[in-house]
C-alpha cells in the first residue's frame, strides 16, 4: 500500500513537472524566436566584424557582475529559502526575505555599477585584451559598457521577482520578460542605429530590460499577491549616524527584525560560496570571449553567435525543465522527503537527456543551414557563416551536458548545498582557463577557424566532464538516485539518437542538392528559404525516426510526452473554438 502511494505521488509529481516544463518550453521558445530576430537584425546592419565585436565586448563587465553577484543569489540561495517559507505556509516571512535581499543587493549592485562606470576603460581592456591590438577598439567599447551597466539592477530585481513567481508555479513572467527585452534590442536596431550606430542596440537593451525585467515582473508579483516590505529607512539612518559618532548602542529590535532576518541570513550564507567561486557555467562564455578577442575582428562575434544558437535547445529544453522542476525539488527537500527528491532528480536527468541528446545531433548536422537561416543577410557574408557554423558544430557536442548540468545543480541547490557545485565548477574553470591558453598557444592566432572552433569544443568537453562529476556527487549526496535505471535510459537514448543521425544525413544532403545557392559565396543571395527547407525536412525525418526508435525500445520518456501533447492540443482546440 505504501509503495502504491509513493508511486502515485511520484506519478503526480512527474506530470506536474512535465506540464510546467511544457509551459516553459512554449514561453522560452517565444523568447528565443525574438532573440533570433534580434541577432538577424544585428547581423543585417553590422555583419560579423569590428562593430559586432565591440557590441559583444561591451556586455562582458555587466554580464560578469550579474553572473557572479546577482545570478548566484537567485539560482542557488534565494529560491530555496523563499520556497521553504512558502511550503511552511509562512508567506509573510517569505516576502520579508524577498524585501531584505532586494534592498541589500540593490545597494551592493549600485556601488559595483558606479565603480564599473569609473573604471570602465581598464575593465574593458582587462576582459578583452585582444582589443588593444586594434586601434580605437577599446575606446569604442567603453561608452557602450557604460550604457549597459545600469541595466543590471533591472536584471537582478526582475530575476528575484521571477524566482518568487516560479517558486509558486507561476512561470509566465520568466518567459515573457526576455521576449520584451529582445524586442527592445530589435527596436534599437531598427530605429536608433541610423543615428547612434551600434550604441542604438545598447539603448534598446536598457529599455527592454526596464520594461520586461522590472516593470512587467513587478506587475505580475503584485497581481499574484506579492509585495515589498519597506525598510525602516529613517530609523536606520539615525542609528547609522549615531554609530559613526560613537553614540549608538546595539541595533534596536525594529531594525534587527528587518536587516537581520533569519531567512536573509540563510540567503547570505548560501550565496557566499557562489560569490567567492568562479563556477564554469556562468563564466565559460566570458572566458571564451576574452581569448577570442585576440583573434582579430570577427571571431569573437562568431563565437558569441554560435553560443547563442547553441543555447536555443538548452533554453527550450534544459532551462525549461530546470525552472519547472526546481520548485518541486526545493519543496521536497523542505519537507525532508528524500525518496521523492531522488525520484525527481532521476526523472529530470532522464527526461533532459532524452530531449537534448537528439538535439545535439540535429544541431551538429544542421549547423550551416541554421546559421544561414538566422544570420546570413545584409552585411553578414557566406564566409562569416562558414566560421560560425564550424564553431556551432563544436558547441553542439555539449548541448546535452549543459542542459543536464542545470538540473543536477538545482538538485544541490534544493538541499541548500551551494558549496559543492561552486567548488567543482571553480576547479573546472581553472582547468578550462588553462586549456584556452594552451589551445591558442599551440594552434596560433593565425588559424582563425581552427582556433575559434577549438575554443568552443573545449567548452563542450569541459561541460561534459563537469556534468558527470556533478551527477556522481549528487548521487552520493542524496544516497542514490537509481543510477542503474538512468544508465539503461541513457543507452536507449544513444541508440535512438544514432538512428536519428543515420536518417538525417541523407535527407539533408538530398534537399540541399536542390539549392546551389546555399554553397555559393555571392553577395545579395537569398538563402533563408532554402536553408529553412533543409532544416524542416531534415528535422522532421530525424525526429520521426527518433521517436519511432524510442517507442520500439519502450522508453518511459515517450509516455511522459504523450499527455503533454494531448493537453497542448486540447488547449489549442479550445482556443480555436472560442
Amino acid at each position: 500500500m505504501a509503495n502504491e502511494t509513493l508511486n502515485r505521488e511520484g506519478s503526480n509529481t512527474h506530470r506536474r513537472v512535465a506540464r510546467g516544463t511544457a509551459y516553459m518550453m512554449l514561453g522560452i521558445l517565444g523568447s528565443r524566436i525574438a532573440g533570433l530576430l534580434r541577432e538577424r537584425v544585428i547581423a543585417h546592419h553590422f555583419g560579423q566584424g569590428y562593430y559586432t565585436d565591440i557590441y559583444s565586448g561591451a556586455f562582458t563587465i555587466p554580464d560578469l557582475i550579474f553572473f557572479l553577484i546577482a545570478g548566484g543569489a537567485l539560482s542557488s540561495a534565494f529560491i530555496p529559502v523563499f520556497t521553504e517559507y512558502i511550503t511552511r505556509g509562512e508567506k509573510k516571512e517569505a516576502w520579508r526575505v524577498f524585501s531584505v535581499v532586494s534592498t541589500v543587493m540593490c545597494c551592493i549592485l549600485f556601488v559595483l555599477i558606479v565603480l564599473g562606470e569609473v573604471f570602465a576603460h581598464r575593465l574593458v581592456l582587462l576582459t578583452n585584451p585582444g582589443f588593444a591590438l586594434i586601434p580605437g577598439k577599446v575606446d569604442a567599447t567603453v561608452p557602450l559598457t557604460r550604457i549597459l551597466l545600469p541595466a543590471q539592477i533591472c536584471f537582478f530585481l526582475g530575476g528575484l521577482m521571477m524566482g518568487s513567481l516560479t517558486a509558486r508555479d507561476i512561470f509566465w513572467g520568466q518567459a515573457t520578460g526576455p521576449i520584451i527585452y529582445n524586442i527592445g534590442i530589435i527596436a534599437g536596431g531598427i530605429f536608433l542605429t541610423s543615428r547612434y550606430g551600434v550604441a542604438g542596440l545598447c539603448i534598446g537593451a536598457v529599455g527592454g530590460a526596464l520594461a520586461g525585467n522590472l516593470i512587467l515582473q513587478w506587475i505580475l508579483v503584485r497581481w499574484s499577491g506579492g509585495y515589498y516590505v519597506l525598510p525602516p529607512l529613517r530609523t536606520t539612518g539615525r542609528w547609522l549616524w549615531n554609530r559613526m559618532r560613537g553614540n549608538a548602542g546595539a541595533m534596536p529590535p525594529e531594525l534587527a527584525g528587518y536587516w537581520k532576518h533569519p531567512g536573509a541570513k540563510k540567503v547570505w550564507k548560501l550565496m557566499l560560496p557562489v560569490i567567492l567561486g568562479l563556477a564554469l557555467p556562468p563564466v565559460s562564455t566570458l572566458i571564451n570571449k576574452m581569448f577570442a578577442s585576440t583573434l582579430g575582428n570577427g571571431p569573437q562575434t562568431a563565437l558569441m553567435n554560435a553560443n547563442k544558437l547553441m543555447n536555443i535547445p538548452i533554453a527550450i529544453l534544459g532551462q525549461a525543465a530546470g525552472i519547472a522542476i526546481f520548485p518541486t525539488m526545493a519543496a521536497q527537500a523542505a519537507r525532508r522527503d528524500m525518496v521523492s527528491l531522488r525520484r525527481s532528480v532521476n526523472f529530470g536527468v532522464r527526461s533532459i537527456l532524452f530531449m537534448t541528446v537528439p538535439a545535439s545531433v540535429l544541431l551538429f548536422q544542421l549547423a550551416m543551414p541554421l546559421v544561414q537561416l538566422m544570420l546570413q543577410t545584409g552585411k553578414f557574408e557566406h564566409s562569416a557563416a562558414l566560421l560560425t557554423a564550424a564553431t556551432l558544430r563544436a558547441f553542439a557536442v555539449g548541448v546535452f551536458a549543459w542542459s543536464t548540468q542545470a538540473v543536477v545543480a538545482r538538485g544541490f541547490y534544493a538541499v541548500q548545498d551551494t558549496r559543492t557545485p561552486v567548488i567543482v565548477g571553480t576547479c573546472m574553470t581553472v582547468l578550462f582557463l588553462g586549456g584556452n591558453w594552451l589551445l591558442l598557444h599551440e594552434v596560433g592566432t593565425e588559424k582563425t577557424m581552427l582556433a575559434t572552433a577549438g575554443l568552443a569544443l573545449l567548452t563542450s568537453v569541459s561541460a561534459s566532464i563537469l556534468m558527470i562529476m556533478m551527477l556522481i556527487l549528487l548521487h552520493r549526496k542524496l544516497g542514490g538516485i537509481n543510477m542503474r535505471r538512468l544508465a539503461v535510459s541513457i543507452l536507449r537514448t544513444l541508440a535512438a539518437s544514432a538512428a536519428l543521425a543515420v536518417a538525417c544525413v541523407p535527407v539533408r544532403n538530398a534537399i540541399a542538392a536542390h539549392f546551389p545557392v546555399l554553397s555559393q559565396d555571392s553577395p545579395g543571395q537569398r538563402v533563408a528559404l532554402p536553408a529553412l527547407t533543409v532544416i524542416l525536412g531534415s528535422t522532421a525525418a530525424g525526429i520521426a525516426v527518433y521517436l519511432t526508435a524510442a517507442h520500439l525500445l519502450k522508453m518511459e520518456e515517450v509516455s511522459v510526452l504523450k499527455p503533454i501533447g494531448r493537453k497542448l492540443l486540447r488547449k489549442k482546440k479550445s482556443a480555436t473554438t472560442v
